[in-house]
């Protein structure tokens, strides 16, 4: 029993002094101000202390005196003003504590009470949404919103351009002063986190995520195969064509091998019978060993074996004694 009471006691005595404190946030870097509550008055035997976490004192204030800070805290604090507020200038996370203003006289009494807390600023959420099914009209997607500390997730159904929550309506999540909430608006999905100095917004479009890639039809395929089968047509037709057009321009060219050269004629007279034949513009000829009766005279200059001659058009000849000269002098 007397157990019980003594554990009550203590508890009440926890309660009053929780609800004394006043928890104070600030964004890490920032200055933070720190006023006295209660109404009082120094004199010659009462004393103002500023302290931290009960027992380290930051300043002290007297009785028509300036506030001397300790040596711990030059720089970092200052005591100002008729009530004798304190500031903090850019606290750390080392100032995160409880700061409490005391008047000591015979007895203490407490002024202001602060439990101060340091915060970083909120990180932006990851948000993911995951696509559960689809379907021509409708999908179902399960949406996630996570940090390093926790996360929550639900499931939205989307119908063409209305989406709604398929589970819980108001999504929220608290944990060490920072909080997750995640809410739906039109077919926006938005994701907070925030704390109490600062607040981070990551949003996605669902519907985007509901869009149905359309698979080519039969008749698509048919055509675009049938397209490419005629494009290859048209072109094996158009190089057949220009082949044949560079064939047709190009300069007749001859090989041939002549006849039995008649003794007496030169290479350049045209034989009988062919006057009206035109010669072409360049003759590229083979020209064999003449298989008739050899001379009796040794001829010292060799023969060529091929021979490459450039022959002018012959001309029309004017009688026809021209012809019958080689056989006379072959009588001869």
């Amino acid at each position: 029993m007397t157990r019980g009471v003594v554990l009550f006691a203590l508890l009440l005595f926890y309660i009053i002094e929780v609800q004394g404190l006043q928890h104070v946030f600030v964004l890490h870097g920032k200055d933070l101000r720190l006023d006295t509550e209660k109404p009082f008055k120094l004199d010659e035997q009462k004393d103002l202390f500023w302290r931290f976490n009960s027992s380290n004192n930051i300043a002290k204030c007297v009785f028509n005196r300036d506030p001397v800070v300790y040596n711990e805290y030059p720089g970092k604090v200052e005591v100002f003003g008729p009530n004798y507020s304190l500031k903090l200038k850019n606290v750390q996370h080392s100032d995160s504590g409880d700061y409490k203003a005391v008047v000591v006289s015979e007895q203490e009494q407490s002024v202001a009470e602060y439990k101060v807390i340091v915060q970083d600023p909120v990180t932006a959420a990851k948000l993911t949404v995951e696509s559960v099914s689809k379907s021509s009209d409708s999908c179902n997607l399960t949406v996630t919103c996570s940090t390093v500390d926790f996360n929550i997730s639900s499931s939205f159904r989307c119908d063409g351009k209305i989406c709604s929550h398929a589970g819980a309506k108001n999504l929220k999540a608290t944990k060490k002063f920072s909080s997750l909430s995640v809410y739906l608006q039109q077919d926006t999905i938005f994701c907070n986190h925030s704390n109490q100095v600062s607040w981070n917004q990551t949003m996605k479009v669902l519907k985007s995520y509901c869009e149905t890639e359309t698979a080519p039809s039969g008749a698509t395929i048919i055509a675009a195969s049938t397209s490419v089968v005629f494009l290859i047509l048209f072109i094996t037709l158009c190089v057949i064509m220009k082949c044949k057009s560079k064939g047709g321009n190009q300069e007749n060219t001859i090989y041939a091998v002549p006849e039995d050269i008649i003794p007496g004629q030169t290479q350049n007279q045209t034989p009988a019978g062919h006057e009206s034949c035109n010669s072409p513009t360049s003759t590229y000829a083979l020209v064999e060993f003449h298989t008739g009766q050899k001379s009796t005279k040794t001829e010292n200059i060799p023969q060529p074996e091929t021979v490459y001659a450039q022959v002018d058009r012959a001309a029309k000849p004017n009688s026809t004694v021209q012809q019958q000269t080689p056989r006379a002098e072959e009588n001869q």
